[in-house]
């Protein structure tokens, strides 16, 4: 089955542009790239999928420099449909193993301005990340994650619930009820994680234990995939820092507990493989005195979230039944599993054109250490994120932050309903994704 995302307004939109340029679509393995552009392709007349490790023998147009109008010509004739502008998707699946497809892009904008071409591949930054130029200002990049919560919801036929959250604030809260069900789906939610495959088949049958052992198939595939780095880094390497940052959620990350035997060069190498795949994304620490908070931010001090919650209490081995029986947050929350859930929602809630990117805020003093989960920046303005996994707990570090950087709001985000306390606005867990709106 196909569960609708978010993204799919944008390509439809792409779709009318006049002035679009073909499109990359980026993210980690299994999130749903090829379904999602497999599903779009039934908005044209012809739909024409390349895919490159299934068909090898093609990556012979694109590596002796044919023209756009002689590769769609030879395309036609391998997968007998018409390659025509106007009419036609032409994705590019697993691009990544022909670089001189990734290349040939700029010149189907160039070209072929007419033609919707779409390209997507695992493990594609790694492609990226050795090719001098792919096209700057002539390719259009979209990244795609794991499903949100309202995607989620949407997949459940609870639509209804995401009206009753955009229209409530921390001026209006919901109804006790409204919300009650709402923690309990999101509870649910954290537990099965965004990957597509495990949410259609939790929607399909309900079964959890199936979800879990999908969830099991996934590790087991991503670390498979650690040997296809192994020409840049040991596999054993790689398998020991992705434990490392499993283990140390929700912590700044500290190298020396990366490795037992290497460098600290070697585990930085080996977490940035980690992030380049999109397994890892890093929470980076700023000063957050003025935007972009990138312009203060301290690469050395970071914190890791993995790319899905599903996959973090899978690798955990959490217990289901805490998850199940309790709807006390502060009993699940190993591992800071509510903060990283927050963490994730507030990526997804970006552009889909925006790179992910995270943030947060720590102050060592003797007399007044305090630290901000998370800090973001919106409608040009600096804001504070605390997440609290139960619906109780102090603000300190919050009203430290708002006092030292004059902000003008905080925001705390908790198992509570939507509420205010002065100018620390509280939303609901469920809720994370509506703080940049």
């Amino acid at each position: 089955m196909y569960i609708p995302r978010n993204i799919d307004k944008e390509l439809k939109q792409w779709k009318r542009d006049r002035e679009r340029k073909p499109l990359l679509i980026r993210g980690a393995r299994q999130v749903g790239k090829t379904k999602t552009i497999r599903e779009f392709g039934k908005n044209f007349e012809n739909y024409v999928e390349v895919n490159f490790e299934e068909y090898p023998g093609v990556k012979s147009f694109f590596e002796s420099g044919l023209s756009p109008a002689d590769i769609c010509e030879n395309l036609s004739a391998i997968f007998k449909s018409d390659i025509t502008p106007g009419k036609t998707l032409l994705f590019l699946d697993e691009i990544q193993s022909c670089p001189a497809a990734i290349a040939s892009l700029r010149y189907f904008y160039e070209k072929m301005p007419g033609l919707h071409v779409i390209a997507a591949g695992s493990l594609l930054e790694f492609a990226l990340a050795e090719l001098p130029t792919f096209g700057v200002g002539r390719i259009r990049s979209i990244f795609l994650y794991p499903l949100s919560f309202p995607e989620f919801l949407t997949g459940t036929g609870e639509q209804r619930l995401l009206e009753l959250m955009a229209a409530a604030s921390p001026l209006n809260p919901l109804p006790v009820a409204v919300h009650e069900k709402l923690l309990r789906l999101v509870k649910k939610f954290i537990l099965l994680g965004g990957m597509p495959q495990v949410a259609a088949e939790y929607i399909q049958s309900g079964n959890i234990n199936r979800c879990q052992l999908l969830l099991t198939d996934l590790l087991v595939a991503f670390r498979a995939d650690f040997t296809k780095y192994k020409k840049k880094l040991q596999v054993t390497l790689l398998q020991e820092v992705f434990e490392s940052v499993i283990a140390q959620a929700g912590n700044k990350f500290v190298y020396s507990a990366g490795s037992s035997s290497a460098h600290h060069s070697q585990i930085k190498n080996a977490l940035a493989l980690l992030t380049t795949a999109g397994l890892v994304i890093p929470v980076t620490h700023t000063a957050a005195n003025g935007l972009p908070l990138g312009a203060e931010a301290n690469t050395k001090r970071q914190k890791m979230v993995l790319l899905d919650t599903g996959l973090f209490q899978r690798a955990m081995g959490l217990e289901l039944d805490e998850f199940l029986i309790t709807n006390d947050f502060d009993v699940i929350n190993k591992g800071s599993i509510a903060e990283q859930f927050a963490g994730l929602e507030l990526i997804k809630s970006l552009s889909c054109y925006d790179p992910p990117e995270l943030f947060y805020w720590h102050r060592e003093a003797k007399s007044s250490n305090a630290e901000v989960d998370y800090v973001i920046s919106f409608r040009e303005k600096i804001i504070p994120v605390e997440v609290k996994s139960g619906k109780k707990g102090a603000m300190k570090s919050l009203r430290i932050f708002m006092d030292e950087k004059n902000t003008e709001k905080g925001i705390r985000i908790s198992a509570e309903n939507f509420s205010h306390y002065d100018k620390i606005l509280t939303y609901p867990l469920y809720a994370s994704f509506l703080v940049r709106q």
